[in-house]
């Protein structure tokens, strides 16, 4: 619908986009974070920490050290550090689709997102890697364990405390998202306010 033909000293009522609402263009909320991108930012991290400081770093494990191929020759350590690679190639994906993910949403409007809502989808995801991984490959298959450096009989502990240490990430993440939606929530309402004010301001 065309704006109305503005006389001298009439103030014009503003219009909106098409589609627009007072939460944002097609009904969307204005600053909504997309989510997705931080709990794919946050799988994609929890497993290059996983693969890089353990693997890696501190040699803890590789990928199939407990499924029959023990680190102790070099045709084991080649079968292993190619499913380590191909672990990290799965991972990689992971934040690229985060990237995409959070690129389009950037892209589409400008926006202002709480960091809380970042960090806190990061914390899910790299919880929840944490969380399956876990309870996948170390207690069900027995591909690896957390810590095969130290004495048989304290694998467990070291498994139980990278299970525990996931959740924690889980609870810690959900609280930053829920308080990062209420402070961007406020932050919205205000610019809303604000743009509605400089709307019906009289034009000279």
């Amino acid at each position: 619908m065309p704006n109305t033909p503005r006389k001298p000293g009439v103030v014009v009522p503003f219009d909106p986009p098409a589609g627009a609402t007072d939460r944002g263009v097609g009904g969307a909320a204005v600053g909504s974070f997309p989510l997705a991108a931080g709990v794919l930012f946050g799988l994609g991290l929890g497993g290059f920490f996983d693969g890089i400081v353990l693997h890696q770093i501190l040699q803890w494990h590789h990928m199939l050290t407990s499924a029959g191929y023990p680190a102790d020759s070099v045709v084991n350590l080649r079968i292993n550090t190619l499913f380590d690679g191909i672990f990290h190639a799965s991972t990689y994906v992971f934040v690229a689709a985060g990237l995409v993910v959070l690129w389009r949403a950037a892209h589409r409007r400008h926006a202002w997102w709480s960091t809380r809502l970042l960090v806190g989808t990061m914390l899910i995801g790299f919880g929840a890697f944490n969380v399956v991984e876990g309870i996948v490959d170390h207690h069900l298959l027995g591909l690896h364990h957390v810590n095969e450096t130290v004495a048989r009989d304290q694998w467990l502990y070291w498994d139980l405390g990278f299970l525990a240490w996931g959740v924690l990430m889980l609870l810690g993440g959900w609280a930053l998202v829920r308080s990062g939606r209420a402070r961007s929530g406020r932050v919205a309402d205000a610019e809303a306010e604000s743009a509605a004010r400089r709307a019906a301001w009289p034009r000279r």
